[in-house]
């Protein structure tokens, strides 16, 4: 029987690989090519527009892991198109993406049930794009919907992570690369391409004992922060729900 940390830390990777995979997706590409957009001006625009309209800066202030001046170049390029048409556009590529990935997967309106459980009585303090995309119009099929809301759970671990790294005195590219990630749309990388693909210039320094240490650490604290999270699920539900993110080919 999984205890809500247990829980926590079995679905960080699945939960971030399916919540975040059709950022990187032919659907969301589709959507740039459609309306004249780079590929992070329809990130930024779209998973940042449920702050609504709102001055660059705020928009770094929760995408804490890009630098800012990619972020500030990204989100005023993507001005051309509406925030609410970007948040719309940018849900129904997380749906489409869904349905052509979950499709086949029988596991899908249970996974959708109790992700949103999680969802619904989570608290949102310290998230604000969590609280944005929880506020989004859920799809009525199961493999969209249970798509959105991996997406909407990663963003409540994201937050909850970037604040345990502002804590641990971690700069948000010392805890990039002094770590490997899973939890990603592309699998298991190095900190260092993930440093890349968020575009922080190169040469990288090398992390030095104490930096890894403490974003072991960082780990650690998300893990700590998400399990109350999860309490909302007794034993055979997060049991369930862990058995449930293991279909691996299925995506």
């Amino acid at each position: 029987m999984a205890d809500p940390r247990t829980t926590a830390v079995q679905v960080r990777a699945p939960i971030g690989q399916i919540g975040g995979g059709f950022m990187v997706s032919r659907e969301a590409k589709a959507v740039c090519d459609e309306h004249g957009l780079g590929p992070r001006e329809l990130y930024f625009r779209g998973r940042c527009g449920v702050l609504g309209e709102c001055a660059a800066d705020v928009v770094t202030s929760v995408a804490v892991f890009f630098p800012p001046r990619h972020v500030e170049e990204s989100w005023n390029g993507g001005r051309k198109l509406p925030v609410e048409q970007a948040v719309e556009l940018y849900a129904e590529a997380c749906r489409a993406w869904g349905r052509r990935k979950l499709g086949g997967y029988d596991g899908c309106a249970r996974l959708a049930e109790l992700l949103r459980k999680v969802v619904d009585a989570a608290p949102s303090t310290g998230a604000p794009l969590f609280a944005g995309w929880r506020a989004v119009p859920l799809a009525d099929d199961a493999p969209a919907r249970a798509a959105q809301l991996a997406h909407v759970v990663r963003e409540l671990r994201g937050a909850l992570h970037a604040n345990a790294v502002i804590a641990a005195g971690l700069s948000p590219l010392e805890a990039t690369l002094a770590t490997g990630h899973d939890a990603t749309p592309f699998g298991q990388v190095t900190g260092e391409r993930i440093a890349a693909y968020f575009t922080w210039p190169e040469p990288y320094p090398t992390p030095g004992p104490g930096v890894v240490a403490r974003r072991a650490a960082v780990e650690e604290t998300t893990d700590d922060l998400m399990a109350p999270m999860f309490s909302v699920l007794d034993d055979g539900e997060s049991d369930e729900l862990i058995e449930l993110l293991r279909f691996g080919d299925a995506r």
